[in-house]
């Protein structure tokens, strides 16, 4: 009998470590060729690793979230013969089964809202709980009360056996010096005036850990480093968008049989495309250790999306190349990938402004935070009908705020105000966002 050690292997793209995020052996299993014993996720992939060879598990190094070095050993295989103490047999490579997105704070509807494995659940380490409180118990106030004005008097142990049991102490008549209540009033009057009654509010002291590994790590590592790197700025104006809901309500009743069915996000979308031609530097990504601003003549959209495991962002690649029909397509088959997993790594990367919405459940104002290194992203908030002072009267009118935030130390407030008043003309005339260029 012989061993044979698998180490982390060398996922590519110079990673030199990678997230142990879930082991599907344990020691004393009996694996087979090509049986999966682990999954491990870098910056960029949720990766498989195989077993090259027939045997017993004999030992598993690292924890599920533990971060492991390229070439260290995570697993030893008892196998027949030498194994490989001399010369090793070469593994089968990592399979790469779910691509892990760039984050942002925000979601496309349901978000939901994922490249790590949606159907896998993080693990819960149970804690030690302490012993719960004695139940408390509803008030009993059918005996006669105390006259208007007299308090009860009685020992701190008795207010506290009477407070345990939900016993208002203004209807124990005492029997001790001054009307004192005694623990012996207070057994006759359970026993005699009331049955104590269970109330269903009950204390939970329950604590429960999760250890953040995995995608929803990767959404917290980008988070944290776009507000600390990146100085927002945000700004909030209203859209009126009545007339865009008419024309949208009236194209989906029209629409061919292969068209899809028309969101908002594809007109905002095209309303950014149009914005984009005359701030190009909003369709950027910044380098801020090098110093360099990349101004890009597409506008390569990412849209956020909500996955059970969090949030992705998929990337809507040359939106100024597609119409509305086109944006929404596309869209729609991006979210779908994102949320069964079949997304690909380039479907989650290259985006260069984002676009992010809370569906119907939008509220009134957000702070989105910039998926670095972009340097804009665009929010959207839910509609919501509001009176509007027109022609010396309040009409009824369907609005919708936009908020959205900027990189500070690239874009000034006045450039972020203008574009937003673009994309604002752009919805209210919606007639406009068909017309080239």
């Amino acid at each position: 009998m012989g061993v044979h050690t698998i180490k982390m292997p060398d996922v590519g793209e110079g990673i030199t470590e990678a997230e142990i995020v879930e082991w599907n052996v344990s020691v004393g299993d009996t694996v087979r060729e090509d049986d999966v014993l682990a999954a491990v996720m870098t910056d960029k992939a949720t990766v498989e690793i195989p077993s090259p060879v027939e045997g017993k598990i004999v030992s598993i190094e690292g924890e599920v979230g533990q971060m492991t070095a390229v070439g260290s050993a995570i697993v030893t295989i008892e196998v027949e013969g030498e194994g490989n103490s001399g010369v090793e047999k070469t593994p089968p490579p990592p399979k790469p089964v779910r691509e892990s997105p760039k984050a942002v704070e925000a979601v496309e509807q349901p978000k939901e809202e994922p490249a790590a494995e949606p159907d896998r659940a993080e693990p819960t380490m149970p804690v030690s709980r302490p012993a719960p409180a004695a139940p408390r118990r509803a008030p009993i106030t059918n005996g006669p009360p105390r006259p208007e004005g007299e308090k009860p008097v009685a020992a701190p142990s008795v207010r506290k056996r009477a407070m345990d049991a939900g016993i208002e102490l203004v209807y124990v008549r005492g029997t001790g010096p001054a009307g004192r209540i005694l623990h012996e009033d207070l057994d006759a009057y359970i026993a005699g005036k009331a049955e104590p009654v269970t109330s269903s509010f009950q204390p939970n002291n329950t604590i429960t850990e999760t250890k953040v590994i995995g995608l929803r790590r990767k959404i917290a590592e980008r988070l944290q480093d776009a507000k600390q790197r990146i100085p927002h700025i945000t700004y909030v104006d209203e859209v009126d968008m009545t007339e865009l809901e008419e024309l949208r309500q009236h194209l989906n009743e029209t629409r061919q049989e292969h068209q899809p069915k028309l969101t908002l996000l594809p007109f905002i979308m095209r309303a950014m495309v149009k914005a984009l031609r005359t701030h190009p530097k909003l369709s950027a990504q910044y380098d801020d250790e090098a110093g360099i601003l990349r101004e890009f003549g597409a506008a390569h959209i990412g849209m956020a999306v909500q996955t059970a495991n969090g949030l992705m962002v998929a990337v809507v690649r040359n939106a100024e190349a597609r119409n509305i029909w086109g944006l929404a397509e596309e869209g729609r088959r991006l979210a779908a990938a994102a949320r069964d997993g079949t997304i690909t790594r380039k479907e989650l990367t290259g985006s260069t402004i984002t676009l992010t919405s809370l569906g119907s459940i939008g509220g009134i104002v957000s702070t989105p935070v910039i998926n670095s290194p972009e340097v804009a992203i665009v929010g959207v908030n839910k509609i919501a009908m509001r009176p509007v002072y027109q022609d010396g009267a309040f009409v009824p009118r369907k609005i919708m705020n936009l908020s959205s935030s900027f990189d500070h130390r690239i874009v000034d407030g006045w450039d972020a105000a203008e574009f937003i008043q673009h994309i604002r003309r752009s919805l209210e005339t919606p007639a406009t966002l068909f017309m080239e260029p």
